[in-house]
């Protein structure tokens, strides 16, 4: 069985998809929420399997969520859901841990396969989706990684020089999310230690 919660900031596409997901008899819709932070909320206390998840919440930015969620959650599989093909909001949600991607006119088979196909451990993304990341690809060399708005938070605060636990204190965040946040930042940016990083970000004024 599927445990499928739905995060969507249209009340008639929220609407639309559990009346379509609903009658599935290995899919049981364990919650729903227009908005990011009742979708945080509820996993505090829920076990689910799968999001689908708008990209544009009305409180936070979606490849920002997808990143807090498989950094806290990294056993929930997450879908992108959404009328943007815009290659940086694909990517964004591929480089932040989105198994998948289609959009919210998607037709019942094809989401339902999406489902079972990242349910199963794979990836699945839309035509429209594959197009979005081979341009972004095509013109990866004009283009920095994206970075979450909390990573930002915390590559700044680097490079002022403060620590780990330091940091944790000034984001109410633990030391070791912090450290999953500058080992990220490592992996993105392709530095190898803090002092590249800090360089890296003043030669590319990323710290502006």
């Amino acid at each position: 069985m599927i445990r499928l919660y739905i995060l969507d900031n249209h009340p008639l596409i929220l609407e639309g998809l559990y009346s379509l997901l609903s009658i599935e008899k290995d899919i049981i819709i364990v919650g729903h929420a227009r908005n990011g932070n009742d979708c945080l909320t509820f996993l505090q206390n829920n076990t689910i399997d799968l999001i689908l998840m708008d990209v544009s919440l009305p409180d936070m930015d979606g490849v920002d969520l997808c990143a807090t969620i498989r950094m806290e959650y990294p056993e929930i599989m997450i879908i992108g859901l959404s009328s943007l093909t815009e290659g940086k909001c694909v990517t964004g949600m591929i480089e932040n841990g989105a198994s998948g991607y289609v959009l919210n006119n998607v037709e019942r088979e094809e989401l339902l396969y999406a489902i079972h196909v990242v349910y199963e451990g794979d990836t699945y993304f839309s035509k429209e989706a594959k197009l979005a990341i081979q341009d972004e690809r095509n013109n990866a060399r004009h283009h920095f990684p994206h970075l979450t708005r909390r990573e930002k938070e915390v590559l700044f605060l680097i490079a002022e020089g403060n620590t780990n636990p330091e940091i944790a204190e000034q984001l109410f965040i633990s030391a070791d999310t912090v450290n999953s946040h500058r080992k990220n930042l490592l992996a993105k940016l392709e530095v190898k230690n803090t002092a590249m990083l800090i360089k890296y970000a003043i030669n590319n004024k990323l710290l502006v």
